[in-house]
């Protein structure tokens, strides 16, 4: 890395935010660990030598406030991973439009937000990095999750569409889409069950861990990935292929 970079990782207190984190640490970049969890963002932040703050992505004001802290603190920020995100299990018939707009103002609505209060920032200095964590339900088309994949699916398509608009002002965004994850979360909802279904899928006989998704986030976060903008990786062990 040729000077060290701030990088911002949303929802960093556990799983593969804070793998993510932990892994930007590791190339040299001051990290800010946000999450609404601060408690869990402190201890990230204590373990690689970053900055812990608490963040609600939904609320406007707080993300603007934010931004400003950040800059105000640190003078700059290079890389935004949009990682905070709302992973539910519900069944269509138990879906309703309360349940659909909480989903969407974390998923769609805090990406957006971050996105907007953060490009300025980057634009100003000529450089940036943006990753969008997706999913490969967005390819899968998996059941019980019908508001998570719609909202992947924006992530994915709102990468497309904005790389012809950013990449003047030197910035790039791209999406990571990982497959089910042994994370904290998805060992304590029902989403555990997936791996038997999942698993005989993919290319390689084991659970995919949050330390298998971040170098790839890294990458594309690093200047080593300057000529890539409005792709979509896919990191799943094969589990789709397209």
């Amino acid at each position: 890395m040729t000077e060290q970079r701030v990088a911002v990782v949303t929802g960093a207190a556990q799983g593969i935010g804070a793998a993510i984190a932990k892994e930007l640490a590791s190339d040299g970049c001051t990290v800010v660990v946000a999450d609404i969890n601060l408690d869990g963002a402190t201890t990230v932040a204590a373990e690689i030598g970053g900055v812990a703050k608490k963040l609600d992505v939904s609320d406007p004001e707080q993300v603007a406030a934010f931004a400003a802290e950040v800059v105000d603190e640190l003078g700059r920020i290079d890389i935004l991973v949009n990682n905070a995100a709302l992973v539910p299990f519900v069944p269509w018939p138990e879906l309703d439009f309360a349940e659909w707009r909480r989903v969407m103002s974390v998923n769609l609505d805090g990406m957006f937000l971050m996105t907007k209060s953060i490009i300025p920032v980057m634009a100003a200095a000529g450089y940036g990095r943006i990753v969008n964590i997706a999913s490969n339900t967005f390819v899968a088309g998996t059941p019980n999750l019908a508001h998570y994949v719609a909202t992947k699916g924006g992530s994915i398509g709102f990468v497309r569409a904005l790389a012809g608009e950013i990449g003047k002002d030197g910035i790039t965004i791209n999406a990571v889409a990982p497959g089910l994850t042994e994370t904290e979360g998805v060992l304590a909802s029902p989403h555990n069950e997936g791996f038997a279904y999942v698993l005989p899928a993919q290319a390689f006989d084991r659970r995919g861990v949050p330390a298998d998704i971040a170098p790839a986030v890294a990458f594309l976060a690093s200047e080593k990935a300057g000529w890539i903008t409005g792709q979509t990786l896919v990191v799943d062990g094969g589990h789709t292929r397209n």
